[in-house]
């Protein structure tokens, strides 16, 4: 399965959600069941940006958000989540 979280960042903000990105993949990456991610920023809006992870299934991606060192890595990130569905089971 895999998750896209589109974010909205404008300014100084869209430099902050880059840098705060990179460890949070650090974070992922420690999960049971984290295959990888990727970040982006759209060709044609410059204020937003993608995440887009891979998992095992949904049960690791629940497990794997739910940690602690996940939730304190994900703040500065999730702050800029757009509200909307994400999570696409590939079966």
């Amino acid at each position: 399965m895999f998750a896209v979280t589109r974010l909205r960042a404008t300014g100084g903000d869209g430099a902050a959600l880059e840098a705060a990105v990179g460890p949070l993949l650090e974070a992922l990456g420690a999960m049971p069941g984290f295959r990888g991610g990727d970040f982006g920023r759209a060709a044609d809006d410059p204020t937003l940006w993608a995440l887009v992870t891979r998992w095992d299934g949904v049960g690791a991606y629940r497990r794997g958000l739910s940690a602690a060192a996940v939730k304190i890595a994900g703040a500065p990130v999730w702050v800029h989540a757009l509200d909307e569905p994400g999570v696409y089971v590939t079966e």
